[in-house]
C-alpha cells in the first residue's frame, strides 16, 4: 500500500450542547513499519469551527430523552435535517471543494448500553443526499449491539495519533480518558463535568464557568462532595460510559437535596471531578487535556493538587476539535475495512468496524 490522502469532515455534538463542531482535515496514511494490522496515520486540521446551537435547539435537545418514540423518530427526521444545513454551510462559507467523506457522530439522545439501548439522531441515511457528499455515521449502535458500551470511540484515535501521551483526556459534557495497558488500549467515562457544570453556571448568569471562577470563590459543601464520590458508579471496573439519564438520576437529586448555591455547587462539583480524575493517574504521567474543561484552569490546578502529573494543553485547535478530527478518522478507518471500535474499550464481543456508509 502507498500513500494515501483524505481529506475529511468531521462532525461532532456533544452533550454539553455548545454547539456542532465541524473539523476539515486531512488525514494521511502509509505503510506501517511494524506487524500492526493498522498502517500509519497523520492529521492536521485545516479549518474548524462550533456553530452554536440556537436557543429553540438546545431547549429541544436538552430534553430530548424525556420524548415518546414517536415524538423522537420526528426529531431525528428534523436534527438530521439541520446537521445537514450546518454541514452544507460549513463546505460553503469555507469553500471547500476537495471533500472525500463527511463522519457525522450525531447527537446522543439516549444512551443506556446495559439494556440495549443508544441513540444518535442526525444519522438516518438520507443525511448524504443533501450534503451531497458520501457519509460515515452512526457509530455507536453496531457495538451495543454486540453487547459493548458504544463509548468511549475516540481512543482508537488516541491510539493511533496521539499514542505518544501516557493518557488522554476528555473534559466535555463528560470526562472520559484512554491509555495503553499491556499494549491493549483501555477506556471509560469518569465522571461528569460540563454537563454539570455549566448549568449552574447558568444559573449565575454565565454560559459555563470561564476558567473555573465561580468554583474558585464558592465554598465547597463535604456532605454533598462525600455523598457524590460514594456514588457506585466510581467503584465499578471498566469497561464503562455515562449518559445524561444518569446524571437527571445520580446527580443533581443530589445536589437539589443539599440544598446549598449554585456557587457552591460549582465548588463542590469541581472538587469531586478533580477528585475523580486524580484518581486515574499514575505520578508523574503525561497527560493530553482537550476538550472545553481543558480551559478550565481551576479545575486542572485541583487535578495537579490530587495527583503530581503533567497536564498538557495543546494548541486550541486540537483542544476544541480533537473528538471531531478522531470522528474523521473513525470514518476513514471504515472506508479502509480496519476495526475502529475496540473491545479493550467498549466490551464488546470483538473488535470491529462500525458505522454506516452513505452515498450521496
Amino acid at each position: 500500500m502507498g500513500q494515501k490522502n483524505y481529506n475529511v469532515i468531521g462532525v461532532m455534538s456533544g452533550t454539553s450542547l455548545d454547539g456542532i463542531d465541524c473539523a476539515y482535515a486531512e488525514i494521511g496514511v502509509s505503510p506501517s513499519k511494524d506487524d500492526s494490522i493498522y498502517p500509519s496515520f497523520t492529521s492536521d486540521i485545516i479549518v474548524a469551527e462550533t456553530v452554536p446551537y440556537p436557543k429553540k435547539w438546545k431547549e429541544i435537545l436538552s430534553t430530548a430523552h424525556l420524548l415518546s418514540r414517536e415524538d423522537l423518530d420526528a426529531l431525528n427526521e428534523d436534527y438530521t435535517a439541520y446537521l445537514a444545513h450546518v454541514i452544507k454551510d460549513f463546505i460553503k462559507n469555507n469553500k471547500l471543494v476537495d471533500v472525500d467523506v463527511v463522519c457525522s457522530h450525531g447527537h446522543t439522545v439516549l444512551h443506556q448500553p446495559d439494556q440495549g439501548v443508544t441513540l444518535q439522531i442526525g444519522n438516518l441515511p438520507e443525511i448524504a443526499s443533501l450534503v451531497n457528499h458520501r457519509v460515515v455515521c452512526d457509530f455507536r449502535v453496531q457495538d451495543v449491539a454486540m453487547g459493548g458500551q458504544g463509548a468511549p470511540l475516540v481512543p482508537i484515535g488516541d491510539q493511533l495519533l496521539f499514542g505518544n501521551y501516557d493518557y488522554c483526556l476528555n473534559l466535555g459534557g463528560f470526562a472520559n480518558v484512554s491509555k495503553d495497558e499491556n499494549g491493549v488500549r483501555i477506556a471509560y467515562d469518569i465522571s461528569p463535568v460540563n454537563v454539570v457544570l455549566n448549568k449552574y453556571a447558568q444559573e449565575l448568569g454565565k454560559e459555563y464557568d470561564d476558567g473555573g471562577a465561580f468554583a474558585k470563590t464558592g465554598t465547597v459543601h463535604q456532605p454533598l462532595l462525600d455523598k457524590l464520590n460514594d456514588i457506585l458508579f466510581y467503584k465499578l471496573p471498566a469497561p464503562k460510559s455515562l449518559g445524561i439519564e444518569w446524571v437527571h438520576t445520580h446527580i443533581f437529586p443530589l445536589i437539589d437535596a443539599a440544598q446549598i448555591s449554585s456557587i457552591d455547587v460549582l465548588a463542590t462539583f469541581t472538587e469531586h471531578i478533580a477528585i475523580q480524575l486524580a484518581a486515574q493517574f499514575k505520578e508523574g504521567a503525561t497527560v493530553l487535556v482537550t476538550g472545553g474543561g481543558a480551559y478550565n484552569t481551576y479545575l486542572l490546578d485541583r487535578i495537579r493538587f490530587r495527583e503530581s502529573v503533567k497536564l498538557i494543553v495543546p494548541d486550541p485547535k486540537l483542544v476544541e476539535f480533537k473528538e471531531a478530527l478522531i470522528f474523521g478518522l473513525l470514518g476513514v478507518l471504515k472506508l479502509e475495512n480496519l476495526p475502529n471500535c475496540l473491545a479493550s474499550v467498549t466490551g464488546a464481543g470483538q473488535d470491529h468496524t462500525s458505522g454506516m456508509l452513505y452515498q450521496s
